[in-house]
């Protein structure tokens, strides 16, 4: 149990740091106006997105073969991820339990920093498109404030990138 949950947080961690390597690159080519560039991280980020959701699955699933193990079916019942793992590690020896606790709280911690530099990046996309519809709206009072894609289709104005699961 120790072994496999300490795989699943340490592949977590790794992906966790290497989309915070995608998400400056991101930043850059937005800065730097390289579109293609900006299209291709964004592929790989979802692409870090997918194995990050599979291994929460499979750390969901561990949390279940750990409730079984204990034959207590209401044991986790009521808590959530979070509380699930700490139950988990509780009964571990004090060794594992302190080396699993460490990844776990540098993996949330890597989360925090990667969704912090998410949120900035967000609030500059955001400032520059209302700087840009206001200019247009002014510039181009026909077109209603819509804004069209280089094929000529309708914009959406949802602005929305990769979240991570806030559970951990």
């Amino acid at each position: 149990m120790y072994e496999k949950c300490r795989d699943i947080l340490l592949k977590e961690s790794e992906l966790v740091q290497n989309a915070a390597i995608i998400q400056e690159k991101i930043r850059l080519a937005v800065v730097n106006k390289e579109w293609t560039v900006f299209e291709d991280h964004l592929g790989t980020m979802n692409e870090i997105e997918y194995k990050l959701d599979n291994l929460e699955k499979e750390r969901e699933q561990l949390f279940s073969v750990f409730e079984v193990t204990l034959h207590q079916k209401s044991f986790c019942e009521n808590l959530d991820a979070k509380g699930r793992f700490y139950k988990l590690v509780s009964i571990l020896p004090e060794s594992q339990r302190n080396d699993l606790t460490s990844i776990y709280r540098s993996l949330k911690i890597e989360a925090l920093k990667l969704r912090m530099a998410n949120e900035t990046l967000m609030t500059y996309l955001a400032g520059i498109k209302a700087a840009l519809k206001d200019f247009f709206e002014m510039a181009f009072p026909d077109r209603g404030g819509k804004m069209y894609t280089n094929q000529g289709t309708h914009l959406s104005h949802d602005m929305r990138s990769m979240v991570l699961n806030t559970r951990f």
